[in-house]
């Protein structure tokens, strides 16, 4: 049976648990927060010993706010900042995130194979059928997305980064920031609008809200929005760790 350590990273905290091959939880999730400011070598020290306390596994997933292509990092929104999301980024920080090579760092840490990917992609994982246009939005500290045609993983774009009124970015719009400032009700109200505003950008065949706070939003809301918009649980960034090695590499599969 192949096991799967599976870490979700965060603004604010950091989960993590171990998988069997039917993304069934064979441990206890574990949570630490995230600690800042946070150079590449302390997010490695800082999931070394997350997983020490775990029992092994046979191979590592990791989940990571921002732009991750082929397990490199792009840019990363929160860790690059000196105390955590919105406060003052280090132009030191930003340099050593930029480019750093997450996946081989984390393989050679951990000495099993590594996959790394957008948080939001692993979440998607988790939930998607496999079938026609699936978008995933994840609320928490931010937005984050992930888009699956007929179960591929699409190449990931930063929908948090763009303006969506007023040059506010989604990522300020509807993040949790925002959410505590407007309370759950008229926060609720704004994710129902961008929802709406997104529809016919995808038209999709189903969406799926995850992260921690989707279980906040309204009800009454949530109906306006329709029967194909689902809300699932923030455990899906965790249990989607066994199956996003299977959906990379269909998006592998997809381009030859």
């Amino acid at each position: 049976m192949v096991t799967t350590l599976a870490i979700d990273c965060g603004g604010g905290g950091i989960k993590a648990s171990v998988l069997d091959e039917a993304g069934t939880m064979r441990a206890r999730p574990l949570r630490v927060p995230t600690p800042y400011p946070l150079p590449p070598a302390l997010f490695v020290r800082t999931l070394r010993d997350l997983g020490g306390r775990l029992p092994t596994a046979d191979r590592l997933t990791v989940g990571v706010p921002g732009m991750i292509r082929h397990g490199v990092v792009v840019s990363t929104p929160h860790y690059v900042t000196r105390n955590g999301p919105r406060s003052r980024v280090d132009p030191d920080l930003v340099a050593e995130w930029s480019g750093w090579d997450a996946r081989g760092a984390l393989a050679d840490a951990f000495g099993v194979p590594a996959l790394v990917l957008n948080d939001a992609e692993v979440h998607g994982a988790g939930v998607v059928a496999g079938t026609g246009c699936e978008l995933v939005l994840t609320l928490g500290t931010g937005l984050g997305s992930a888009l699956f045609d007929g179960g591929v993983l699409a190449p990931h774009l930063e929908l948090s980064h763009a303006p969506v009124r007023w040059g506010t970015t989604y990522d300020t719009y509807v993040g949790e920031p925002e959410r505590r400032r407007l309370g759950d009700a008229f926060w609720s109200r704004r994710i129902r609008q961008v929802v709406d505003g997104l529809r016919p950008v995808f038209r999709w065949d189903r969406l799926y809200l995850g992260g921690g706070n989707s279980r906040l939003i309204r009800p009454e809301q949530l109906a306006r929005m329709g029967d194909d918009v689902v809300v699932v649980p923030n455990t899906a960034g965790i249990v989607g760790g066994v199956r996003a090695w299977e959906l990379s590499a269909g998006r592998r599969d997809a381009r030859t």
